[in-house]
Order: structure tokens, then C-alpha cells, then sequence
């Protein structure tokens, strides 16, 4: 028994490596997203029930960011940040195109017009009787 047991700690499902990695919250998001195909192992699109084995190279695509990170650990269960972030390794090229893109969204949010709030008593009935004069 135990020796099934040693077997089955080395074969991980991608979908629950990326969800105890924390790149998800639940393991139904992870799975949807590898469905869509916004996870590539080694640069083939693959099913959510893949093993994944220590030194595959992964590249995700969430919220518009991108990470590119080489499995380092497996484990199905759901760790503390801190230790998650010990179970892969990002690249120095990824981990700085990421900042610049989220400065870019930043910025790019920051230069939206927004509004002003609800109209007041006054501009409701300017916007009445704008509206009935057509």
C-alpha cells in the first residue's frame, strides 16, 4: 500500500499543480482555463488531467498578463503564498515584461474619463427636455 501511495505523490494533475501553485482560486477555474488553451506545456496545448513533471516549462495567460515558469515541486495540496511560490520558477524576462504590462494597464486605467455621478435635480430635467425635443 504504501508503495502505491509513493507512486501517486509524483503524478499530479496540471489542474491541481496550478490551483495548489495559486495561479487559481479553484480547480474548476484552472481546469476552464486549460480548456480555452491559456496554458501551454512546453508549448503544446494539453488537457487538464496531464501530469505534470518537475521542469516542464508552462506558460499561462491570466487577466491579460503573462507568466512563463518552470515547475520546480509537485504537490496537490493548496500551501501557504509563501510556499507556493516555491513550487516554480518565473523567468527574468517574464517577470519584466509582466510589470511593464501591468504599469501599462495601470496607465491606461487611470486615463479613462468617469463620470461625475448621478445627475443632479437640474441636469435630469435638462436631459428631459433635450430628449423631448426630438
Amino acid at each position: 500500500m504504501a508503495r502505491q501511495e509513493e507512486r501517486d505523490d509524483d503524478k499530479v494533475r496540471l489542474d491541481k499543480w496550478l490551483w495548489a501553485a495559486r495561479f487559481f482560486k479553484t480547480r474548476q477555474l484552472a481546469h476552464e482555463a486549460l480548456e480555452l488553451g491559456r496554458v501551454l506545456v512546453n508549448g503544446d496545448r494539453v488537457k487538464a488531467s496531464r501530469v505534470v513533471k518537475e521542469g516542464d516549462r508552462l506558460f499561462l495567460r491570466l487577466n491579460q498578463l503573462e507568466y512563463n515558469v518552470e515547475v520546480l515541486q509537485l504537490s496537490t495540496q493548496r500551501r501557504p503564498a509563501k510556499e507556493a511560490v516555491l513550487m516554480y520558477r518565473e523567468d527574468e524576462a517574464s517577470i519584466a515584461a509582466r510589470e511593464e504590462r501591468s504599469l501599462l494597464l495601470k496607465a491606461e486605467h487611470a486615463s479613462f474619463p468617469h463620470g461625475d455621478g448621478r445627475p443632479t435635480k437640474k441636469a435630469r430635467r435638462e436631459i428631459s427636455r433635450f430628449k423631448s425635443s426630438f
